[in-house]
């Protein structure tokens, strides 16, 4: 492992990095079966790394292995490893992967000082093989050590659930659920990072001083909460008009048909009043004092829109965009973990007539 202590520095923000790819000519010919993209990482406007991403389509290379040793780079390293001399992929290869077919060679890695750490370059992989890999793909990745850029590659691997396939090569296959369940785990490590302006709260070294205090429930999260709430409102009453009284039945869907089973008997009034715990938690969110959770229909009520405001956050950015840009930022903005956290814990510790929490003011 390289020592990320001595290479890192703090306050490194991941929120200020960003991708620009300089991909192969449109119509070159060179091209067909492998191509090749220059990928480089900026942090705001400055470029701050760089790296190359050959991607080897095994149905269009008529002889994959020679195309890609003509790259004359690692590419040539693992068409010789990967591939027999008439072009099919070995045996050992086929075995160790799910599904071989095409290969995205990831290679030639530059970063520089203060984002030369494991997870800020696992986090670029993990984004170029999102981009170029769009079915099953083996991804081939050095498989070197000591302090060089080409080790901090192999340590972005491992963190992405590569294995050691030779000496010289890592394979990440993304047939399997273990690489997007391990990048997921790196892009919350980033933003937790990015929420506490570069710091890095994972860090047993990280130091906590002048983080005491700070306001969870900041006004751009509450709005967006505010936003799901009144989503979550909108919907149930629509399902209180088409339902009233009816049982749900198993597969049922919508709204109150995601509640746990034993909530499908409940009446009309029952629903209205799930209804009205959305409006009442809304209106909590709009206003200046705080989130009162009065019963635990409200408990109910509010993990279904802390839910769906992180879902908002994640899949609908331009409408959250627009609904807190009035809005003045803060690093803890949409930390759903930690606003569980505050509600429910306070919830639990007070009588349900006790205000539980207050909300920064707009």
């Amino acid at each position: 492992m390289t020592d990320q202590a001595t290479r890192s520095q703090p306050k490194a923000d991941p929120s200020t990095l960003r991708l620009v790819r300089h991909v192969h000519r449109l119509i070159d010919p060179a091209a067909e079966g492998v191509q090749t993209w220059q990928i480089a990482l900026l942090a705001d406007d400055e470029t701050v790394g760089s790296l190359r991403a050959t991607r080897g389509l095994y149905w269009k290379g008529h002889n994959l292995r020679q195309r890609m040793a003509d790259e004359q780079s690692f590419a040539a390293v693992v068409a010789e490893q990967l591939l027999d001399a008439a072009g099919q992929f070995r045996p050992e290869f086929e075995e160790f992967v799910d599904l071989p077919g095409s290969v995205l060679v990831i290679d030639n890695l530059h970063i520089a000082a203060p984002w030369d750490d494991p997870q800020v370059v696992a986090a670029l992989t993990s984004s170029v093989i999102d981009r170029l890999a769009d079915n099953p793909f083996a991804v081939v990745l050095p498989r070197v050590s000591g302090d060089t850029e080409e080790a901090l590659l192999a340590e972005a691997g491992v963190l992405l659930s590569a294995e050691a396939f030779s000496d010289e090569l890592l394979i990440i296959d993304t047939s399997l659920a273990a690489p997007e369940e391990s990048a997921h785990r790196v892009r919350e490590h980033l933003r937790s990072r990015a929420r506490y302006g570069g710091a890095d709260p994972w860090n047993d070294d990280w130091d906590e001083e002048g983080e005491e205090g700070d306001e969870v429930l900041t006004a751009r999260t509450r709005e967006v909460l505010r936003l799901a709430l009144q989503e979550l409102s909108d919907q149930a009453w629509q399902e209180v008009s088409t339902l009233g009284d009816q049982p749900l039945q198993r597969g049922a869907d919508g709204l109150f048909g995601s509640l746990p089973r034993v909530t499908w008997h409940q009446d009309r009034l029952w629903r209205r009043q799930m209804a009205r715990a959305f409006d009442d938690l809304a209106a909590d969110c709009a206003s200046t004092d705080g989130v009162e959770l009065r019963s635990t229909s409200e408990e109910m009520t509010l993990h279904l829109g802390i839910a769906r405001a992180q879902d908002l956050t994640r899949n609908r950015p331009r409408l959250v965009s627009d609904a807190v840009a009035a809005l003045p930022e803060e690093r803890q903005d949409f930390d759903w973990d930690a606003c569980s956290d505050v509600l429910f814990q306070d919830f639990s510790n007070h009588s349900p007539s006790v205000r539980v929490t207050r909300l920064v003011p707009s």
